[in-house]
């Protein structure tokens, strides 16, 4: 009898634990979707977020996860899900350029159709340079900045194959430099104030109508432009051969 007791306590103990590890289940740390674009996982957290050049430095709390794609969109990942490269500088393992952030829209509707699912999209602003600064271990310029960016100096005026670069402490390739990268937030001023979990105006609208914030500098920038990790805009429904995008995806 007592031994019986021993064992339903055990097996009992054992369900709880699997019941509770459903109800709060772990992220994988990395995956690969069915269009082979790789997305690592960003643990939540706190840093010290910069405002381009302007000076401004504010603290920012990452209160969930997400997953943040390891390289730029490139043309053959883009092509799977639409079916047509507009990109200027052809080659399938480019970042996929002369897509607007409506376009960019567009592709994220259409992967989660493709892969059933609801949660691919652009990141924030913050998740962006969140995933950038890899929690504080990215310098601003780099000692070697050949070694992590595409700029000017070294680009030959082109954009090169995704991943070619060394990544940052996170596993995250080309967030400096190959091409400016669309994010989710209309453009606003830059402020010193502390946010959790910021996502930008609304809607875009006051002095910046329709601007999207573009972030990380691409091919055609000195090496100037990389300081503070690089921030910029254009209209939504600006389209050029040195703006593309970054896909996350929530949990």
């Amino acid at each position: 009898m007592h031994k019986t007791f021993v064992v339903l306590v055990i097996a009992l103990g054992a369900m709880v634990a699997a019941l509770g590890g459903q109800r709060n289940p772990q992220p994988p740390r990395e995956f690969t979707n069915s269009v082979g674009m790789k997305f690592v996982w960003i643990d939540p957290g706190s840093f010290k977020m910069r405002c381009g050049g302007e000076g401004y430095i504010h603290d920012v709390t990452l209160t969930r996860g997400y997953y943040l794609q390891t390289t730029e969109v490139t043309q053959a990942q883009w092509e799977a899900v639409m079916g047509t490269n507009p990109s200027y500088f052809k080659r399938p393992n480019r970042p996929v350029e002369m897509v607007t952030w409506n376009d960019a829209q567009e592709f994220l509707r259409k992967l989660n159709a493709e892969e059933k699912d609801t949660r691919y999209r652009l990141p924030t602003e913050a998740e962006w340079e969140y995933g950038y600064q890899a929690g504080g271990q990215t310098a601003d310029i780099a000692p070697n900045p050949d070694e992590v960016a595409w700029f000017k100096g070294n680009s030959g005026e082109m954009t090169h194959p995704v991943g070619q670069k060394k990544p940052n402490a996170w596993g995250l390739y080309d967030m400096q430099g190959n091409v400016w990268e669309w994010v989710q937030d209309c453009l606003e001023p830059c402020y010193a104030k502390t946010q959790v979990d910021p996502q930008g105006p609304p809607t875009c609208n006051g002095s910046f109508p329709d601007f999207r914030v573009i972030r990380g500098g691409s091919w055609n920038e000195g090496i100037g432009a990389f300081w503070d990790a690089a921030r910029d805009s254009r209209g939504q429904g600006d389209r050029t051969d040195y703006i593309g995008f970054r896909s996350a995806r929530s949990f």
